[in-house]
């Protein structure tokens, strides 16, 4: 999947690999779970239209998939981030971690605009800040170790987000 993603976005120059992409709408949808699958797709190519049916309908479906299980009553064990396979290199790994980091901040600041950050999401804020200046030359089992547990952060961070979103936005409603 992560592959032919990236082949989308590079044969039609989008500024962004699929990592990035993938981490903008989950940083869209950690925030606001019905947010149009048109905005990410405007955010990636500035004019959507010129996507072919096939690739738009792809990429559409990675949107929605990503919804999927995102959706508070799906298994947390479903979801995780869009990264190239465990058999890549490290740094390749790390270097799109270090892009998919980017997209989630990227995600979330097109939807929250406002200060206000329910329960510990200024914490995982700032965590990603800093996951961002990730160092990519990594090599060795200590460096592959330390990624997977950075990796799972994450991936628990990002559900912890939707949770305190949600949360939050249930308690505005009554």
């Amino acid at each position: 999947m992560y592959q032919a993603i990236n082949e989308i976005l590079i044969r039609h120059n989008a500024d962004q690999g699929a990592a990035e992409a993938h981490g903008i709408a989950v940083g869209m949808l950690c925030i606001e779970g019905k947010v149009d699958a048109a905005n990410w797709l405007h955010e990636l190519w500035a004019d959507e239209q010129d996507l072919p049916d096939d690739d738009k309908a792809f990429m559409l479906e990675l949107f929605e998939r990503t919804r999927e299980l995102l959706d508070p009553d799906a298994s947390e064990f479903s979801f995780d981030l869009l990264l190239p396979d465990d058999d890549e290199p490290l740094s390749e790994q790390v270097d799109a971690f270090r892009c998919w980091c980017q997209g989630f901040l990227f995600g979330v600041g097109y939807i929250q605009t406002d200060a206000e950050w329910p329960g510990d999401t200024a914490e995982v804020m700032r965590d990603m800040i800093e996951l961002t200046k990730i160092e990519t030359e990594v090599e060795g089992e200590e460096d592959e170790d330390a990624f997977i547990e950075i990796h799972e952060y994450v991936r628990m961070a990002v559900l912890s987000v939707r949770d305190q979103f949600a949360g939050d936005k249930s308690g505005q409603m009554h």
